[in-house]
């Protein structure tokens, strides 16, 4: 059941379109993402659920009231940010306790709520400390009990793991799918970090220039991108540009520039003669000194270039008639017992006929977006 419907959503800053006529639709007690680069958008719409922004057209829906034009304090909403926003002066306890002492809720049922709250995000011994007593961590537990002890129909979290360690995220991210499964509310989650997005969420709609590229589970966004922006955005991949050269049942024949000609499968129905682009995900791709013997699989041969050790991955990047492919190996044996690849190396690099996609060609303007560094993309002003 569609449960929070953005319909037809627009604003504006100035001259700065944010948001551009974007409907969508989460529904009740799924973990929904949204996912996009810097300045995508994502966060302002996010702020028009709460009511902290008035979108210049369109419509709030909420269990089917129209919540629009409805003040902050009169939604069914709470938001979790990601500087905590936790009072200094107040316990972790009175903290938590707030939200239903400001409703007027008996001392009994505060006491009851906000210990089952506590056991919940595993701070019943922590209770009695200030904010400043506590980790980055338990911070965020506790921001995040204290909304949720309101009973929200939805709760908002705006990158709310941005501030943490590497460590501490991929922990909170299990405690986050757990306490989700333990309430039952929904999660409307914002970030610009997809390992995060795909790890917790039941819906992903990948966000861009105002607008929603895609909408689907985290293996469909990931398997099967429906443009070259999802496809650069979600992961790596190498990018190529193609022709169809003939069609041979299900697959088709691509002509590619100074590469022998690759078969792919024909999802997209494109006819001899169509201008595509192919896609192929690094850790597709199989890695050899030797020439494989499998018989359908796309095969090139090149040169190692670059070595990235990563302990249960290594990255190569490969030298092919002048192109730059990236192929990831997986460490499913033991390293030390293999023949090792190395720089300058000549070597086979392969993979299956249904392993490479497929895509529409992305728009120039995209195209810096695609090969911007992530430490810059992350260092953009956030909208």
């Amino acid at each position: 059941m569609d449960f929070l419907i953005f319909e037809n959503i627009s604003k504006s800053y100035g001259s700065n379109k944010v948001i551009d006529n974007l409907s969508i639709a989460v529904k009740k007690g799924e973990i929904f993402s949204l996912l996009g680069p810097s300045g995508c958008g994502k966060t302002t719409l996010l702020r028009i659920a709460a009511g902290f922004e008035e979108p210049d057209a369109g419509r709030v829906i909420l269990d089917g009231q129209d919540i629009t034009n409805l003040p902050p304090n009169k939604r069914k909403l709470n938001t979790v940010f990601q500087n905590y926003a936790l009072f200094p002066h107040l316990s972790v306890k009175d903290n938590i306790a707030f939200g239903l002492k400001v409703s007027g809720f008996g001392k009994g049922k505060i006491n009851d709520e906000v210990e089952r709250y506590l056991d919940l995000i595993q701070m019943t011994d922590h209770a009695s400390k200030k904010p400043a007593k506590l980790s980055g961590g338990q911070k965020q537990r506790v921001a995040i009990a204290r909304a949720l002890i309101n009973k929200p129909d939805v709760l908002l979290l705006d990158e709310p793991l941005a501030a943490l360690d590497l460590k501490l995220r991929q922990r909170m991210l299990v405690d986050l799918d757990w306490m989700h499964d333990e309430v039952g509310i929904t999660f409307l989650y914002v970030t610009h970090d997809q390992s995060e997005a795909m790890s917790i969420s039941d819906t992903i709609a990948v966000m861009n220039k105002g607008r929603i590229e895609q909408k689907g589970t985290s293996v469909e966004v990931y398997e099967a991108p429906r443009t070259s922006f999802v496809a650069a955005f979600i992961g790596d991949t190498n990018f190529f540009d193609g022709e169809v050269k003939s069609i041979d049942g299900d697959y088709c024949l691509l002509s590619v520039e100074s590469f022998p000609d690759i078969r792919v499968y024909n999802d997209k129905a494109v006819k001899p003669g169509g201008k595509v682009y192919l896609s192929i995900r690094p850790e597709k791709i199989g890695i050899s000194h030797n020439k494989p013997s499998e018989e359908k699989i796309n095969l090139l041969k090149g040169k190692v270039e670059e070595i990235i050790y990563l302990g249960s991955h290594t990255k190569y990047w490969i030298s092919v008639n002048g192109f730059r492919i990236s192929v990831i190996a997986v460490h499913s044996t033991f390293m030390l017992d293999i023949k090792e690849i190395s720089f300058n190396d000549e070597v086979y690099i392969y993979w299956s006929l249904d392993s490479c996609y497929m895509l529409e060609q992305y728009k120039e303007e995209d195209e810096a977006l695609l090969t911007l560094p992530d430490d810059e993309i992350l260092d953009q002003e956030t909208v």
